[in-house]
């Protein structure tokens, strides 16, 4: 059982009203050197947070291509069905779009 400062997990989930075992986590996920300090730890949470989006679906170049396209006047359909050959889907460049 992990302590810090002395204290285990099951108590400091005592005084937090949480459970154990999310305390546990979170000192495994956060310490540094048997400290824990909650800046870091929020710094540390946002820097793993921001790299588990979902890739885009479509490289820079495709993403080029279908700008080029619209400028040309032609619909998202249109790029879809005849440009891409069904690549990416409609909703897809829609919501690359917006």
């Amino acid at each position: 059982m992990f302590s810090l400062f002395g204290f285990s997990t099951r108590f400091i989930a005592k005084i937090l009203s949480r459970h154990h075992s999310t305390i546990a986590r979170e000192l495994s996920r956060n310490k540094s050197k048997d400290f824990y300090h909650a800046e870091t730890a929020q710094s540390l949470y946002t820097k793993r947070r921001m790299s588990n989006f979902p890739k885009d679906k479509f490289s820079d170049i495709i993403g080029q291509i279908i700008s080029d396209k619209i400028t040309e006047k032609l619909s998202p359909e249109q790029i879809v069905h005849t440009v891409l050959n069904g690549i990416i889907f409609l909703k897809t460049i829609y919501k690359w779009i917006y």
